[in-house]
Formats: structure tokens, C-alpha cells, sequence
């Protein structure tokens, strides 16, 4: 028998959103730093940097817009610059259509997706060129739950838009759940190229990705379906 792959609740806490397995690998992935003196955040680190560098961006059958916390029912700059980036692209041909990711999260009471489909139509984007995906809480489901529609639809391919330090773990993500994507960063997201807060959001991603690994791995040690069904 299958096993069905853990969904966060909608507006999930933090531990919520981990499912099962999350605060095992979370503590060993800071167990495994700290007892390496950092050096597998290190190496992902580069691998964060190099990602938030991405050129590619040839045409593709859907454009991705994954999901931001809102504020106050309100994009914040970072989801806006996400929003307005996959517009560019879309008048650019890049692809026919933008999918744009993101539940009920925090204390919002539209959804993510909801919201930037409205900033969107009011760029004049066709509505039938808009398709939302409003169940998710997170990257992972945002992904997760649009490979479903890849399938139903028989789109094969997709540019993933993010903030440029996002990518890194967003590509692992989609790597992982076996996309076929290229990646596309909204260069005008905040924070400011090269300053503090910019590199504390580099190390942040930085820890998720080597997160995100180690509960690949240790998801493959125990050998648990359940947590496998969710990732891969």
C-alpha cells in the first residue's frame, strides 16, 4: 500500500509544517554542522550563491511564482518582486502561463496565491494566462502540489521564480520531486545585494539546503515511504 504524503494544515505552525520525520532531521542536520564546524553549511552556501546567479531562462510550458507570507492581507516587496519578475516573463514569451503558488499561512485571510493573482490581473496579465495553486504552506508543497497539475496537464517543463538566495533549496526541492526546470531570479527582491541582511539570508538558506539534505539521507536510512512520498 501507497503511503499518503504528509499536508500541513492551513495557517500550520512551524512544527506542523515539519510532518513526520522533520524535527529528527532538523536536529541532526544541526548536529551534524555544529560536529563539523559548519562545513556542510559552508559548502552549500556556494551552492546558494551560484544559484542566485542563474542566466538560464529558455522558454519553458509554465512559469512558477512560489508563495510568500503576506502581511496584512498585503504582498510584502519580496512576493511583489517574485510577481512582477514572472509577468516580465510572460510579456517576454517565455512561457504561456503563470502558475502562482500559496495557501492560507499566518494570520491572513486570503491566500497567497489569491492575492498575487490580483496584483497580477491589475498588470493587465489575460486571467486565462493565470493559474493559482492555493493549498500549499510551504516551498516543498507549493512544488509537491503542482506536480500534480505538470502531470494532469502534460506540461513538461517550468522557470522557477523566487527571491535569487531562495533558489538554491527551491531547485533541490524540485530536483528532488524529479521537475524538469530552469531557474529565473527576481533580482529585485530585497534585501540589498551584499549587505548584512542579505548574507544572514545567504547562511539561513544556507542551513535549509544542508537541512533538507540530511533528511533525504536520513528519510533513506530508516527507509520511510511515508517521508520519501513527500520529498522525492
Amino acid at each position: 500500500m501507497t503511503s499518503v504524503p504528509y499536508t500541513a494544515p492551513p495557517r500550520a505552525t512551524f512544527w506542523q509544517m515539519l510532518g513526520p520525520g522533520g524535527f529528527a532531521s532538523f536536529g541532526l542536520a544541526l548536529f551534524s554542522g555544529g560536529l563539523l564546524l559548519g562545513v556542510p553549511v559552508f559548502w552549500r552556501l556556494r551552492q546558494v550563491l551560484k544559484a542566485a546567479q542563474a542566466k538560464d531562462c529558455s522558454p519553458a510550458d509554465v512559469i512558477l511564482v512560489l508563495g510568500r507570507r503576506l502581511q496584512d492581507d498585503r504582498p510584502t516587496r519580496v512576493f511583489e518582486a517574485r510577481l512582477d519578475h514572472a509577468a516580465q516573463l510572460l510579456r517576454e514569451g517565455k512561457a504561456p502561463r503563470i502558475v502562482i503558488a500559496g495557501g492560507l499561512t499566518g494570520k491572513a485571510t486570503l491566500s497567497e496565491a489569491e492575492v498575487g493573482r490580483e496584483r497580477l490581473l491589475k498588470q493587465s496579465i489575460p486571467p486565462e494566462m493565470i493559474l493559482v495553486e492555493d493549498r500549499s504552506q510551504h516551498t516543498l508543497e507549493n512544488l509537491f502540489n503542482l506536480r500534480e497539475t505538470l502531470r494532469a496537464e502534460g506540461w513538461g517543463t517550468l522557470i522557477l521564480v523566487s527571491d535569487p538566495l531562495h533558489l538554491a533549496r527551491a531547485g533541490a526541492l524540485a530536483r528532488g520531486l524529479g521537475l524538469d526546470f530552469r531557474c529565473s531570479p527576481a533580482t529585485a527582491c530585497p534585501p540589498l545585494r551584499g549587505g548584512f541582511g542579505w548574507w544572514s539570508r545567504a547562511f539561513y538558506e544556507a542551513f535549509l539546503l544542508h537541512w533538507y539534505h540530511t533528511g533525504v539521507a536520513y528519510s533513506r536510512v530508516i527507509k520511510s515511504e511515508r517521508q520519501l512520498s513527500r520529498l522525492t
